[in-house]
């Protein structure tokens, strides 16, 4: 054996003793069985394994390893062999590791949705990839962590992730433009609050703050932030201390046009700290959401029918609504929201929607066969409690309709104050 394969032997013997292993141990995975260079590890837990894996791969990076690995995650089914595993969860891992980029984390789609928003990791969509020996393409994920990320946050190369169907927003940390060190605190406070804030809308797409912390003290492009965290609005600002007071300086960003959408500033006083936080969070939260629908509600309209999915729908349904007293358009709303309704059954949004115009129709005496209306509002109803009772805007549609057309009100309306106290 020559020197060069002697070293490269003991500084694998080397990694696994000190980081591998560790790492598969510390998340409950097994050791099935090592081949040359590679190995393969069972997970009863999808999130181990990917925490074990980006853990392993981290580890490596910082120790400016010349030797690099290639980490494949399936979920699949397995055949148990006294201790061995076979079948074609293990063959697809396989090849999905072939598909990963040295020092890279890989999943398949069927582990991306066992661990998709229960962890802390950024994913980038790679696309569908025709895997060899593999009868149909598999969409296939990275893996990286926000020690990973930082250090080239806005990389060229990353792949754009798709946008959902509801508005989504990411909050980047705000800069702290005080000499005081310490307001970083305060301005990272600000932006925890305001994420927590928007999460409550189920309406909106909120990035985790593990995510969208990547960020922080670099220079940002909005559109490529964007397509890194599949987002449609980015909202950054700053805050400045003189004395006293304090000043934030929020600004609404249209990710994919690099639109300025909405601009303002917030002043408090630092008398009462937690108080000034949750004046400030409530102040920006009640600007921008009013701001979202309306720009959302414009880009919906600007679609065709056809296209329109359930949340475009509402909106459209929402869109007709301005014209207050008008039956025609009134009608036409509510057929939006039944749209919405076929497009999702499990809108509680749709149904909270649809059952308030009800109230609207026999508010204006508009009710054409009472009995057959109030069986319908009632249906409604009861189906946007079914699937919105943490939907504080469905609920808030619910006592709209309730208020008019039932008497009792008590249990969604403690719900909506629940929610909203």
């Amino acid at each position: 054996m020559g020197a060069d394969e002697l070293g490269t032997l003991q500084a694998l013997k080397a990694i696994r003793r000190e980081i591998v292993d560790p790492a598969i141990a510390a998340h409950k995975g097994r050791i099935v069985k090592t081949t040359g260079d590679g190995m393969l590890v069972e997970f009863a837990s999808a999130v181990d394994a990917v925490t074990s894996a980006v853990t392993i791969q981290d580890q490596i990076a910082r120790r400016n390893e010349t030797i690099s690995f290639r980490i494949g995650i399936n979920v699949g089914d397995i055949i148990i062999d006294d201790d061995d595993i076979f079948g074609d969860g293990v063959n697809v891992a396989a090849r999905v590791e072939s598909e990963c980029e040295p020092g890279g984390v890989c999943l398949s789609g069927s582990a991306y949705e066992q661990v998709r928003g229960k962890t802390a990791f950024a994913f980038d969509d790679l696309g569908d990839r025709s895997l060899k020996n593999i009868e149909r393409p598999v969409r296939l994920y990275s893996a990286r962590s926000a020690s990973t990320t930082s250090a080239k946050p806005h990389s060229e190369t990353t792949k754009s992730l798709r946008l959902p169907d509801r508005p989504s927003i990411a909050v980047l940390p705000f800069q702290n433009m005080s000499d005081d060190p310490e307001q970083g605190y305060f301005a990272d406070g600000i932006v925890d609050d305001i994420i927590t804030a928007l999460s409550r809308f189920k309406s909106l797409f909120v990035i985790a703050r593990n995510s969208s912390f990547i960020y922080k003290g670099a220079a940002v492009d909005i559109k490529l932030v964007g397509r890194e965290l599949g987002v449609r609005y980015v909202l950054e600002g700053s805050v400045r201390k003189a004395g006293r007071k304090v000043r934030i300086v929020g600004q609404l960003i249209d990710a994919v046009s690099g639109a300025h959408v909405w601009a303002d500033r917030f002043d408090g006083s630092l008398e009462d700290i937690f108080e000034l936080q949750d004046n400030l969070t409530t102040s920006v939260v009640g600007a921008i959401v009013p701001k979202l629908e309306q720009v959302e509600i414009d880009r919906a309209k600007r679609k065709p029918i056809q296209n329109l999915d359930a949340y475009d729908s509402i909106l459209r349904g929402m869109d007709c609504l301005q014209t207050a007293g008008d039956r025609e358009k009134d009608d036409e709303a509510l057929r939006f929201f039944y749209r919405a309704i076929e497009l999702d059954p499990q809108s509680a949004s749709a149904y909270g929607w649809a059952a308030s115009r009800y109230h609207v129709r026999k508010m204006n005496g508009w009710i054409v066969d009472k009995e057959r209306e109030f069986a319908e509002a009632r249906r409604l109803i009861e189906c946007a409690i079914k699937f919105g009772q943490d939907d504080a805007v469905a609920l808030s549609r619910v006592a709209f309709a309730l208020s008019f057309i039932f008497l009792n009100m008590s249990r969604p309306l403690r719900w909506l104050i629940a929610l909203l106290p």
